[in-house]
């Protein structure tokens, strides 16, 4: 397996990663909030169980580890793992347009700070 099928393989398992993090927030946005209590455990794990979006993005995850394990079997994890930080940009970018989360100047000044560092770690 060539490198650019790696490459693939690294980006599928973030945007797989970065999907089960918007699903479950847009699942729990649904829900709404809730007080953390024993009277409302059972309730709200009913709720959590039946919810579209989080038992997508659980399988999402289910899926993302799958291919990360495959990734593993091929590149040293001190490579590989810096690049799962690209799904702080994707989540950043997408909690912005699909949750109008903030995006402030600092944000995207770590969002460089990240890019930077995952080229680097990319180039060694």
């Amino acid at each position: 397996m060539g490198m650019s099928m790696i490459y693939c393989l690294i980006l599928l398992g973030v945007f797989l990663n970065a999907g089960a993090q918007l699903l479950l927030k847009a699942g729990m946005t649904q829900i709404g909030h809730f007080e953390f209590s024993a009277a409302n455990f059972i309730p709200i794990s009913l709720k959590v169980m039946v919810n579209a979006p989080i038992i997508a993005g659980l399988c999402a995850y289910v899926v993302s580890v799958g291919v990360w394990l495959l990734v593993l079997s091929r590149v040293q994890v001190g490579y590989a793992y810096p690049m799962l930080s690209i799904g702080y940009i994707v989540n950043a970018l997408a909690a912005y347009y699909l949750f109008g989360e903030a995006f402030s100047v600092m944000r995207v000044t770590g969002i460089f700070v990240i890019i930077a560092g995952v080229y680097l770690v990319s180039q060694s």
